[in-house]
């Protein structure tokens, strides 16, 4: 597959849209979400998971009706798990209808469900860290331009949003924006080319995927990562060969899978997936060159990123 092309600094997008209420799960930030008219529930916010999830709570308290199993692809395994039907998923104004959706344990998803990339890809989505406040608006809709913003426009793949202008260390790197992860992690290319002279330096850590499996990964320090313009400085990255990077096509690359955890380090950030456009605005308390702190927890819970392939039953 050959490497997508470099991303580009664009100053025009701004959000405007309707303020939603969000409860930080972590480094997370979940949304009230409707099922078929019942709710609201909590669902995590997972801008690198293809498809949206329902909780076995959710699923059996309104007597979804079972649909296709699928195979599921997220951070720690792959699997088969079943689905089932729902009529309709509301989140604010936005509507998505007709869906089969994976129906998973809460304590392994973090929340009642998972809004994935089904719900999104129409949508403009602005994560308030500060505030913990989400403002989601139809893509559709004019956009107005906002002062001090950093703008970056992306790459498109399977939906995802996919920054092609960062490095970690000096390495090129092709960056997922994966809000459902909280911790990042980058796949062991880069770990070879970021550590490999260091190895004694890294630490292991366990994390979870949705599906419950416990997964090992290194976690080093890294002296700078670069997003565009903007500099992040002694960078916690972990790393491992999980299941995402092959379904986007980054295995043999340097990649990142961007999460929550350094995400949070911003005030705002905005997606909007239609326009291909990650607007990034600083804390009121910092410069362009960002420094965060170690990444304190030794157990992060994972996303579902990655692709869903329907199996015969």
């Amino acid at each position: 597959m050959p490497p997508l092309p470099p991303a580009q600094i664009d100053n025009s997008l701004a959000v405007e849209g309707e303020d939603i209420d969000a409860r930080k799960v972590e480094t997370r930030l979940s949304v009230e979400v409707r099922v078929n008219g019942r709710g609201p529930y909590q669902f995590v916010v997972d801008s690198g998971a293809d498809t949206s999830v329902v909780g076995l709570r959710i699923a059996r308290e309104l007597q979804l009706p079972l649909g296709s199993p699928v195979v599921l692809n997220n951070m720690t395994d792959r699997n088969i798990v079943d689905r089932v039907k729902v009529d309709e998923l509301t989140l604010g104004s936005t509507a998505i209808r007709d869906l089969e959706l994976p129906a998973l344990r809460e304590q392994d998803l973090g929340g009642a469900g998972m809004i994935g990339i089904d719900a999104l890809v129409r949508q403009r989505l602005m994560m308030d860290f500060e505030k913990r406040l989400i403002k989601v608006e139809e893509a559709t809709k004019p956009v107005k331009s906002m002062p001090g913003d950093i703008v970056v426009v992306a790459q498109l793949r399977r939906g995802q949003l996919i920054l092609t202008k960062v490095r970690a260390a000096g390495v090129s790197l092709d960056a997922v924006i994966d809000t459902g992860s909280q911790v990042t992690i980058g796949n062991l290319a880069l770990r070879d080319k970021l550590v490999r002279r260091r190895r004694d330096k890294l630490q292991t850590i366990s994390a979870t995927g949705v599906t419950g499996k416990i997964l090992d990964l290194q976690l080093a320090q890294i002296p700078e990562l670069r997003l565009g313009p903007v500099t992040l400085r002694n960078v916690p990255i972990a790393f491992a060969d999980v299941p995402p990077f092959k379904v986007f096509g980054l295995s043999d690359q340097p990649a990142l899978l961007l999460g929550t955890d350094l995400l949070e380090t911003f005030r705002r950030v905005s997606l909007d997936f239609r326009a291909r456009k990650v607007r990034f605005q600083l804390r009121r308390c910092t410069t362009q060159a960002v420094t965060i702190g170690t990444w304190r927890s030794s157990f992060a819970r994972l996303s579902s990123t990655g692709a869903a392939e329907v199996c015969g039953r």
